[in-house]
């Protein structure tokens, strides 16, 4: 993939947020949001402000990386296959990074 594509496609990963919810999602069917943001804060450590966490959730579904539907009372956000394949990107360029420092 050229450079110049990939940097605009991986834009939505300068978010840590955003970068750190599409992992939490990838490789489920979905996941509600309060238990989403429940493994989040977990993950962090700290309480995760709600407007800040559901800004980063509509921010996402914005821009076509998850998707949201209903279930019972429940909001449950999924990846989409974007949203996929840039957490595979992702993945991959982290390997790759550590995979280099290890060489070092």
């Amino acid at each position: 993939m050229p450079f110049k594509h990939r940097r605009r496609s991986m834009k939505w990963l300068q978010s840590g947020r955003r970068r750190d919810i599409c992992v939490l999602l990838y490789g489920t069917n979905g996941r509600p949001a309060q238990k989403l943001k429940t493994a989040l804060e977990r993950h962090h450590d700290e309480r995760i402000d709600p407007q800040q966490f559901y800004g980063a959730l509509e921010a996402l579904e914005r821009l076509g990386h998850v998707e949201s539907r209903t279930d019972g009372l429940s909001d449950v956000y999924e990846l989409t296959e974007a949203g996929a394949e840039h957490v595979q990107t992702y993945a991959a360029w982290l390997d790759e990074q550590v995979d280099r420092d290890d060489a070092s």
